[in-house]
């Protein structure tokens, strides 16, 4: 994606950035970046009375944004702020956002804005992070994750033997994960599956001489799902909310995550990411200090 022009990008000060998209991933981006308040500045289409579809630039308060996956392109509504000799203000528009359409975002660039700006225009530097989530019912995924975007590498089922579930776990683990570029694996479950793994992974990598595992089992972590604390590094996952007080309260929490010393990753409800993590409350976090009685306390 290209930076064509940046102007005024400061911390909640209205500033304004104009961006060109050259790859799916970053429609993705720019899906995450804007939100309903922002306003787009673009090139576009509108039947006119008396006349065919005219192409124009309209500046558009935003409303809402649809991501469509398939054709790698988003569909931005909102209300027209500007006037010309085709279209009045306030009249409702959708915009369409597609590869190599160059358009500008004019929004309040909040700490959450401001720090994902950046990601959006270097390369692809692969995923630093793997999370492998079992279920009770022989039933696991491998996703990897990224700056930009997550992905599903794999679905594991096996429900007759437990052995082979766990063998053909560890398969897709080798098959999929380059813990060269990969810095952490985190393994999710319910109950003892995690641990059980995390033994048969590292036992399997000795037994296979699978290096990369064995000299890395030290960046293998576990995590319960029900959200007990575990130690390791901090990573509080947040669903992004187009309500502006809920969006307002978690940037305060991820503002004082940080400024406790811990990290702070933000996926989308639209997403597979966030789907996942809304089936754990729609917050987790792995934290440095065990929490033995968190249980009790959500029960």
């Amino acid at each position: 994606m290209k930076l064509i022009i940046e102007n005024n990008v400061v911390m909640n000060q209205r500033g304004t950035v104009k961006i060109l998209p050259e790859e799916p991933d970053d429609v993705w981006f720019v899906y995450n970046l804007i939100s309903p308040g922002d306003v787009i500045i673009a090139a576009t289409t509108r039947n006119v009375k008396y006349s065919s579809r005219v192409r124009l630039s309209l500046e558009i308060s935003i409303t809402g944004v649809n991501y469509h996956r398939d054709s790698s392109t988003l569909r931005v509504h909102g209300t027209t702020l500007n006037t010309n000799q085709h279209v009045k203000k306030g009249l409702f528009h959708t915009v369409e956002i597609e590869l190599n359409k160059e358009f500008e975002i004019y929004k309040v660039w909040d700490t959450l804005s401001i720090e994902k700006l950046p990601r959006g225009f270097k390369n692809a530097a692969g995923a630093d992070l793997a999370v492998v989530l079992l279920q009770p019912t022989g039933f696991a995924q491998l996703y990897l994750l990224g700056a930009r975007q997550t992905k599903l590498c794999a679905r594991v089922e096996t429900h007759s033997n437990p052995n082979k579930y766990f063998e053909n776990i560890f398969r897709a683990f080798v098959k999929h994960v380059d813990l060269s570029v990969v810095r952490c694996v985190v393994i999710g479950s319910e109950g003892n599956a995690k641990d059980e793994f995390r033994r048969f992974m590292i036992a399997e990598a000795n037994r296979l001489k699978v290096k990369s595992v064995e000299n890395n089992k030290q960046r293998i972590v576990v995590f319960n799902t029900r959200n007990r604390g575990t130690k390791g590094d901090t990573a509080t996952l947040a669903c992004m909310s187009v309500e502006i007080g809920t969006r307002y309260k978690y940037i305060g929490f991820v503002e004082s995550v940080k400024k406790a010393g811990g990290k702070a990753f933000v996926f989308s409800s639209k997403h597979v990411s966030g789907e996942e993590l809304a089936n754990l409350t729609g917050i987790a976090a792995i934290l440095r200090f065990p929490l033995p009685d968190l249980d009790e306390m959500v029960s």
